[in-house]
């Protein structure tokens, strides 16, 4: 059955509608600072194939619960939990990111699911916020929880709820962003039951074969055909694991541009982490990870904005295969590996695609751009009340054949920082400089975008955390661009006793008074800094976007 292309396009934007109202629900009714401000959480529409068919965002998988509770067994108002990395089939990295699964029901058939997953505030593990950075063993980061039904038939599991909840040291913010999370995906479900009552079942899945096949062939013709066949080879590195000294820890990816799909080779990529840098990729034949990189093959779109019109849905799974490297490194770890700081490497893979495709294509690709990082403070306010606080912090985008790289960009889709008034409200300290980091974007034709500076001045004592890599090496630049400035903290800036803190930490004493410097990276360059033209090098000057 042919669907009307008409009607294909109504239901594509039904889903983007059912998936961005989804996630509007869990952000006004979340607790945590991490799910309700900083927006660190994602939602997903499934078919009953396990097909992901949205693609303005990214999402776990549904392979995990079908696995073990098989489609047949579900009943309406059924509700599934799990955050366990090792049985999560590759779609969650670390153990604070908590996610819920609901099943559609057409009559009594299973015919969709919803989805959504967050990085919650705490779920146990030795250090607040459940991301040691010298962990090594998950069994240090918090509750592991293997896919489990958390209501039944719309009955919520009280006695799971207080185990998840009695593990945490965040338990009111748990228990609400659960809450928010489940009701605004059985919300996202009966949504998805009126779609299959209004056209019926056979039309509506006749749609998402179309949506599906739709992605597959424009991204074999608008993107894959620009790369020329033959192999390529990329390597990057995450510089410490927390436990070792520095060292490069290499990621590579050997692309190989055969005639009708690509073929991503991981051999390579060093031996797992002592710690917490690894990333279980390698399941489910790597299909989290190929629909998480396929967003970078975009640039090779024919405009920027063309590029924005192309959604990354399951339709680009058979255009890559991944071939992994044996049990045993940073992408195929063995349990218990650690894996909280999984960013480290999952975050790198796209720049190291990126660069394996700025080779095949003569540099017509972005330069480096940052990845991610979790900063924090954590201690008792004026109450003797216990909080932690919790932030992303972006960092600048990587010069583009065609621009300069975007200022302090979230590589994570529509995560944000949290707003000063909010934090100076909430948490025992002032938020004193939010701006710019000036010059810290590499110089090209193209400069990169900058990071952040930021200085939080503590009203007390408290702990500072970080994960946070680039803090060593810098984003490259791409067609003799320069590369960007690195991450850095400092402590008491100018004061009696300054002191770089290193980028992992979990537990940097600050005294009442004392600064704290953070300052993200800037992106690399693109193209020859001698070629920028006279009028951009003085706007930068004006802004203030270089000395």
């Amino acid at each position: 059955m042919k669907p009307d292309p008409v009607l294909v396009e109504i239901v594509q934007g039904y889903l983007a509608s059912v998936e961005q109202e989804v996630e509007t629900a869990i952000g006004r009714t979340a607790r945590s600072p991490m799910i309700r401000d900083a927006h660190d959480y994602r939602a997903g529409i499934h078919d009953r194939k396990l097909r992901k068919l949205t693609g303005r965002s990214y999402s776990a998988l549904v392979h995990p619960v079908v696995r073990d509770y098989p489609i047949g067994t579900m009943k309406p108002g059924d509700v599934y939990f799990h955050n366990d990395v090792y049985l999560s089939e590759g779609g969650i990295g670390h153990l604070p990111d908590l996610c819920v699964t609901v099943p559609v029901f057409h009559g009594n058939d299973v015919v969709a699911f919803v989805q959504a997953f967050g990085h919650h505030d705490d779920i146990g593990g030795t250090v607040p916020g459940s991301m040691p950075s010298h962990a090594t063993s998950v069994y240090e980061e918090g509750l592991m929880v293997p896919p489990i039904k958390l209501w039944a038939e719309g009955v919520p599991n009280e006695a799971a709820l207080k185990i998840m909840t009695r593990n945490s040291r965040m338990p009111e913010s748990l228990a609400a962003d659960l809450d928010a999370e489940c009701a605004a995906c059985l919300m996202g479900a009966r949504r998805m039951a009126e779609l299959f009552d209004r056209y019926g079942r056979d039309t509506v899945e006749a749609c998402f074969d179309a949506i599906i096949d739709n992605t597959t062939d424009t991204f074999r013709r608008e993107v894959l055909a620009k790369i020329p066949e033959g192999t390529y080879v990329w390597e990057d590195y995450a510089e410490h694991d927390g436990i070792d000294p520095p060292k490069l820890h290499t990621q590579r990816i050997t692309l190989t541009r055969e005639p009708d799909r690509l073929v991503l080779d991981f051999s390579g990529t060093s031996p797992q982490a002592k710690g917490p840098i690894n990333h279980a990729g390698d399941y489910a034949d790597g299909v989290f990870l190929k629909k998480w990189l396929a967003p970078i093959l975009r640039n090779l779109a024919d405009s920027p904005e063309r590029s924005a019109e192309l959604d990354v849905n399951e339709g680009v799974v058979p255009l890559i295969e991944m071939r992994f490297p044996p049990p045993g490194t940073l992408l195929t770890p063995i349990f218990p590996a650690p894996t909280n700081a999984r960013t480290f490497v999952i975050l790198r893979l796209l720049g190291v695609l990126a660069g394996v495709l700025a080779k095949a294509v003569d540099g017509r690709m972005p330069a480096d751009q940052e990845t991610i990082r979790y900063t924090g403070v954590y201690g008792t306010d004026a109450d003797g009340q216990p909080y932690l606080m919790r932030e992303v912090l972006g960092g600048g985008s990587g010069g583009r054949p065609y621009a300069d790289g975007e200022d302090t960009i979230h590589v994570v889709p529509d995560s944000r920082n949290l707003p000063t008034e909010f934090s100076e409200s909430r948490f025992p300290f002032v938020v004193e400089r939010l701006e710019l980091a000036v010059d810290s974007g590499g110089p090209g034709r193209y400069r990169g975008g900058l990071g952040y500076e930021k200085h939080i001045r503590m009203l007390r004592d408290a702990h500072f955390m970080s994960i946070a890599d680039r803090s060593i090496l810098s984003c490259w630049g791409v067609a003799g661009g320069r590369a960007g400035r690195p991450f850095s903290l400092t402590i008491d800036p100018g004061g009696p006793r300054e002191r770089d803190v290193d980028a992992l930490a979990d537990a940097e004493p600050v005294a009442a008074g004392e600064v704290i410097r953070i300052r993200t990276t800037g992106g690399g360059g693109w193209g020859d800094p001698l070629d920028r033209p006279v009028g951009d090098v003085l706007r930068d000057l004006r802004w203030a976007r270089c000395p």
